[in-house]
């Protein structure tokens, strides 16, 4: 069984060893054996295995100039580390590294190359084999380059926990260590690339954007992570398309329509290069321009798609590049390269007939009549200058440094110097295991390995704690998932203005290590849009919403197409493409435009506003007319109109008037608490002591002229500190009111936010509208009591008749507070406090003009109408009026009971008033002695009742004119003694007092 197994292996690596001659691989011999796996091909020629005769091995076409210096970066690297006293000292590293041409089963097949003969060193068959070219087995593999390829090869690797270290497989999937337990990386993996693309599109504020990704293990985690990206940050996807280099053409065309008919403009390509180039050239075929690319790092520098050719379609490009490193004597080991001179690397034939288009003739497979192999040969990359069937032979002289080739570009060593790292990453492994100290180890009782007898599984473990300096000083350590966190360098396609060719600008850089949103650094005056201008294209789907908008979505469609809508009243934004708008303060409003908040407008009652400037003259108005009233009262004092009018409650009524107009501008004004707490307290307080000085005022008179019989009690009741008792009592119920208001519910200033949005109304918050209803209704209370006074006494003598004017004062005053209950309920802000202030002067002047102007006249005009002469004698007329009714109504009951004993006529008692019905005085006197006399006697006066006319003739002259008097008291006494009616015996009574 042993010797069948080894049989077997043997079988298995002889045809492996087969499948690659001697010109397929670079190969040396070494204590330790590190392997190596490198695209020296873009791709296989497509040819149909139809089995009629033994399959053949696909022959690679399309050389990779790049591919090739990666492969020198490897054998550089390891010839510097031979060469080096420290490390690794007396050992010496070989390898053995082929052409993957850039597909997995080529891989591969240099994969089972690797295990092979791990497995035939684990069989220990040296005493069944005579190996005398025994190759030591391969320890560690360095590559692949596309993530595919190195997912193929890792799970392979893997079953042997053979270590491998690739240099350009960015994938996210290769981190999971439970599938790819022995992969690790120098290039950081396509997570944070990902991240990275969608902050540059969130940079340049785009928001509709399309993806392409190669259909394999690069392409599709990496644009599935973008996707998350994007969706984070709103960003919106039209087309998501797969491609890769052996589609068909009927599929290149479909994908070709799709980019033509979107209106994105960016486009994010997760690719390689050799799997993005049949669609490039689709595109540039139809000249489909003004896309923006933004590009992976494993075709951002791709010299199949960087070429001038191209440059019109994707001269927008923008892309990532890993970190530059500098590998010291680099560019003179390029320079060495020589097919006679490179005797272990087998590649080196190939690389000097494709860079000089000429053919080797010792046993070249490039012979003259070969045509196949300058097919499909990358453009503009040095390969393939003739297109001829026949090549010149080489003469082995040529130079070089005088072809432009992708080889020669060591001016930016990414990808080389991530080889170089993964070289120097398995020697330093090498080194810990050489200076293990036993007791110290990474294995089982801290026991170290035998660097002699070194196995994979050994180097891998010490692979993955690993930590070291790099040559710029840098510390390498692989993470738990096996990667190195990197940066990346972001580059802007240019065109070269000395050459044509592309040049990568670097325009900015990725720093992975920094905080969110410190990340991603753009220096926009580097960069180039569609090779000239500087203005960033747009590729939204829809508009900016400008300022004082926000995006509103559109049914049906993405959140990225919207249409922009007008912020509403009271709200704002402040930049551009809002998704909401953002309220205003509580105290502020919107703009006009809605791009910012101003302070509201705020409104009250102002002195400053006409409104408030002509209620405040009319109070003062009030003010002034109620002083100067005052004033002639005070200077008139003595007057009988003054006297007659009661003259204390007249004073004491003014000043009520006076509080009553002051009142109102407490209203007026920016209400404060305590202006707020004043102004109710202050109206209602005056108000009721005017109207308790009418209302005892008219009761007073009242009960003057209708008490029968002046006693005692009537005095009492008649006297002044009684009458302002009265005032008083009135007035403190209303102040107890206020006292209970303001201590359980006080009015207090209030910024009103409700009314108006845009306008805060300052008022007063009452409180309590119940108090102010108590308030005003005591108010009218004692104002309908006045009135019905007033209303009743309506009929008294013509000076002590202001009960009318008492009573339109009344009417006025009900009429204005009823009139303000509607108003006050109506209307708000500002106007409630007018129309209170309205009210207050409208009822202050009704009651200031009935009772007082009409007064005023007199005294200021008539003054022959002040005197006490008058006054009398209207109270006499008044008198003697009612008398002479009292007479008519018995009149009129004794001929009615006359009539119904036996219908005697007799005469109406006698009197002393002379009639005037029938017949003319007698002995009438001379017209001017006639007014002599009236002028002596005092008034003449005429009452008229039923069917005749009474005129009554009285005298008031001084004591002094002693006959004149006993003569008229004589007459009044007749008067008096034949007129025994009660009316006229009380209005005898009281006129003294008048």
């Amino acid at each position: 069984m042993t010797l069948y197994s080894c049989c077997l292996v043997l079988l298995l690596f002889t045809w492996s060893t087969a499948a690659y001659g001697p010109n397929q691989r670079a190969q040396k011999k070494g204590d330790i054996i590190l392997g190596g796996l490198f695209p020296i091909h873009f791709g296989v020629a497509a040819k149909d295995q139809d089995l009629k005769s033994r399959p053949e091995s696909v022959e690679c076409i399309r050389y990779n100039f790049r591919g090739f210096r990666w492969l020198q970066a490897m054998i550089f690297a390891i010839e510097e580390i031979n060469s080096s006293p420290t490390l690794l000292p007396n050992m010496t590293l070989g390898y053995r590294i082929f052409d993957t041409c850039n597909t997995v089963s080529k891989a591969l097949e240099a994969t089972l190359s690797f295990v092979a003969q791990n497995k035939i060193d684990s069989l220990n068959l040296d005493e069944f084999c005579n190996c005398s070219e025994h190759i030591p087995s391969t320890i560690a593999v360095v590559g692949a380059t596309g993530s595919g390829i190195s997912t193929a090869v890792a799970n392979l690797l893997g079953l042997f926990y053979i270590p491998q270290v690739s240099y350009a497989s960015s994938s996210r999937l290769l981190s999971n260590k439970n599938q790819f337990k022995s992969f690790l990386r120098t290039i950081p993996n396509d997570e944070h690339q990902a991240t990275a693309m969608a902050d540059i599109i969130e940079y340049f504020r785009w928001n509709w954007v399309g993806t392409i990704a190669a259909d394999d293990d690069y392409g599709r985690p990496g644009i599935e992570k973008f996707r998350e990206e994007a969706e984070e940050r709103d960003i919106c996807i039209d087309f998501s398309e797969l491609i890769s280099q052996y589609s068909d053409e009927e599929e290149i065309q479909q994908v070709v329509e799709v980019i033509q008919n979107s209106t994105a403009r960016v486009i994010v390509v997760f690719s390689s290069g050799p799997d993005l180039e049949p669609l490039i050239k689709e595109i540039v075929r139809r000249n489909i321009t003004g896309k923006i690319w933004l590009a992976s790092e494993a075709w951002a520098s791709s010299s199949l798609i960087a070429m001038p050719e191209f440059f019109r379609v994707i001269g927008s490009t923008i892309g990532f590049a890993l970190k530059a490193g500098q590998i010291p004597g680099f560019r003179e080991f390029l320079k060495k390269v020589h097919p006679k001179k490179s005797t272990n690397n087998g590649f080196a034939k190939e690389f000097w007939e494709e860079t000089f288009n000429c053919y080797l003739p010792d046993g070249s497979k490039n012979s003259p009549a070969s045509t196949s192999f300058s097919k499909g040969h990358e453009e503009g990359l040095g390969a393939g200058n003739g297109t001829a069937a026949f090549r010149p032979p080489c003469t082995g002289d040529e130079n070089i440094t005088s072809v432009e080739t992708p080889y020669m570009d060591y001016t930016h060593l990414r990808i080389s110097y991530n080889v170089y790292l993964a070289v120097y990453s398995i020697a330093h492994a090498l080194q810990d295991i050489y200076t293990c100290t036993p007791g110290k180890g990474l294995f089982t009782n801290g026991s170290c390995a035998d660097i002699k007898k070194v196995e994979a599984w050994q180097v891998l473990k010490h692979l993955r704690h690993l930590n070291f300096t790099n040559n710029m000083g840098e510390q390498v350590d692989f993470d738990e998932f096996g990667d190195l966190v990197g940066n990346y360098s972001i580059i802007n396609w240019h065109l070269s203005p000395e050459d044509g060719s592309v040049v990568f600008e670097e325009v900015g850089h990725y720093n992975v290590y920094a905080k969110k949103g410190e990340r991603l650094f753009i220096n926009e005056n580097k960069i180039l849009w569609s090779g000239f201008s500087k203005e960033v294209p747009f590729s939204n789907c829809s508009r900016d919403c400008l300022p004082g908008t926000r995006k509103g979505i559109i049914e049906g469609e993405p959140t990225c197409c919207f249409e922009c809508v007008d912020c509403p009243d009271g709200e704002y934004s402040d930049e551009t493409d809002a998704s909401a708008c953002d309220k205003c303060p509580e105290d502020y409003w919107s703009n006009e435009n809605h791009t910012s908040c101003i302070p509201k407008q705020i409104e009250f009652l102002s002195w400053t506003e006409p409104f408030g400037i002509a209620l405040t003259l009319f109070a003062v108005l009030g003010i002034f007319l109620t002083s100067f009233v005052l004033g002639v009262f005070t200077k008139f004092r003595n007057t009988p109109i003054v006297k007659a009018t009661n003259r204390e409650l007249s004073y004491l009524l003014l000043f009520s008037l006076l509080c009553c107009f002051s009142s109102s501008l407490f209203f007026i004004g920016e209400p404060q608490n305590w202006t707020c707490r004043l102004r109710q307290p202050a109206f209602g307080i005056s108000f009721v002591l005017c109207i308790s000085c009418i209302l005892v005022k008219t009761n007073r008179v009242l009960l003057v002229f209708e008490a029968k019989i002046p006693t005692s009690l009537h005095r009492k009741w008649w006297g002044l500190n009684l009458q302002f008792l009265l005032v008083f009592l009135c007035t403190f119920v209303q102040i107890v009111i206020c006292v209970i208001w303001l201590y359980t519910a006080p009015p207090s200033s209030y910024r009103n936010h409700e009314l108006e949005d845009e306008i805060i109304f300052i008022t007063c918050h009452e409180g309590s509208l119940m108090a102010l209803g108590f308030l005003i209704g005591y108010t009218c209370l004692l104002a309908a009591i006045c009135f019905f006074f007033a209303f009743k006494s309506r009929k008294l003598p013509e000076n002590f008749n202001e009960a009318k004017f008492i009573t339109f004062s009344m009417l006025i005053f009900f009429i204005v507070w009823i009139s303000f209950i509607p108003a006050y309920a109506s209307t708000y802000g500002k106007f409630v406090s007018a129309v209170e202030v309205i009210a207050i002067l409208a009822a202050s002047f009704g009651l200031l003009a009935c009772i007082f102007f009409n007064k005023v006249y007199i005294i200021l005009f008539k003054p022959s109408r002040n005197t006490i002469e008058e006054v009398r004698c209207s109270t006499a007329a008044h008198a003697f009026k009612v008398a002479a009714r009292a007479t008519l109504r018995r009149s009129n009951v004794s001929r009615k009971r006359s009539n119904s004993l036996g219908g005697s006529t007799g005469s109406t008692p006698s009197s002393s008033i002379s009639s005037k019905s029938n017949h003319e005085d007698p002995f009438p006197l001379p017209a001017t002695a006639e007014r002599q006399r009236q002028q002596q006697r005092g008034c003449k006066q005429k009452v008229s009742f039923g069917s005749g006319t009474v005129t009554l003739s009285l005298s008031f002259e001084e004591p002094q004119k002693n006959a004149m008097a006993n003569r008229n008291a004589k007459r009044r006494n007749s008067l008096e003694a034949q007129n025994s009616d009660d009316s006229l015996m009380r209005h005898r009574a009281l006129l003294p007092l008048q």
